[in-house]
């Protein structure tokens, strides 16, 4: 069987996108990890599908897979490529879309310059909704991560935020020098975070602009993650250093992203580009 598809970035958070209302298959993890070989398959960081909603006041349903074939609640990056695709595709002629998401809805807005904006909804705040093990909210909390011989190797000071997924935000004096690589991957699968994290690596340069790195759980770092900017703005935000609209400059280009705090919901602006159609052999 061919299936067509699309290759599509957001500043260099890359997908492959496929339409599952005029044509139907499911993919098994394993096929997932295969075509994610940048070597061996087509490459991306994360598989996007859009199939009916089963919400009748919803336009589609919008399902996140992970290059290691986990699925995920949410991605920023994705849902502005996902609104550009649905509209080239002929499946809507509408600018704004409402998308149903394994983690909740959002609101995504075609703009005059072909940028697209998404309402991410309120950040959760709360330990059991990230979910993060902890007695009691807080701004930020000490994490101990452990060296090769069980002994607490660092104490690290983290926010925790869930975007629709979970996110651990440290704060950094140099972006470029840190431990991306290295200290992502021992927060990510950290017992206190029971479904893994993204890490997010955030160098503050003033109050409207941070600079930004992200290790992705199932993914690893990326270029650019629009709820890892998210949840580094608000966790800016609860830590008086930014300002309510700012600049996340992140490897592969820059978001703006803009949250009033408390329950306001976070909104996100950025571009979204197509580099090619295909057809898998499934």
């Amino acid at each position: 069987m061919l299936l067509p598809f699309t290759k599509m970035h957001g500043l260099g958070n890359d997908f492959v996108v496929l339409d599952l209302i005029s044509q139907n298959v499911q993919l098994r993890p394993k096929q997932i990890r295969e075509l994610a070989d940048r070597h061996t398959g087509v490459g991306f960081d994360q598989l996007l599908t859009i199939s009916p909603p089963t919400n009748p006041e919803l336009d589609f349903f919008y399902r996140i897979y992970n290059a290691d074939g986990s699925e995920a609640g949410q991605c920023g990056n994705g849902a502005r490529c996902v609104l550009r695709f649905v509209r080239d595709r002929g499946l809507t002629t509408r600018s704004q879309v409402r998308f149903q998401t394994t983690s909740g809805c959002l609101d995504a807005k075609l703009e005059d310059d072909d940028t697209v904006t998404v309402c991410m909804g309120a950040p959760r705040l709360l330990p059991e909704q990230i979910p993060f093990v902890a007695d009691a909210p807080q701004i930020t909390y000490d994490l101990d991560t452990v060296g090769a011989n069980q002994c607490v190797a660092a104490v690290h000071d983290i926010s925790a935020v869930s975007v629709g997924n979970p996110h651990a935000v440290l704060l950094v004096d140099n972006v470029d020098a840190a431990p991306v690589n290295t200290l992502g991957p021992l927060i990510q699968q950290h017992p206190r975070f029971p479904e893994r994290a993204n890490v997010g690596f955030m160098q503050v340069v003033n109050r409207g602009h941070i600079k930004l790195r992200v290790f992705e759980r199932g993914v690893g770092e990326t270029r650019a993650c629009g709820s890892g900017a998210c949840a580094a703005t608000v966790s800016g935000r609860l830590r008086g250093l930014l300002d309510e609209q700012v600049k996340v400059e992140l490897v592969g280009g820059s978001l703006t992203i803009g949250w009033a705090g408390d329950e306001a919901p976070i909104s996100m602006r950025g571009p979204v580009s197509r580099i090619f159609e295909g057809r898998l052999h499934i």
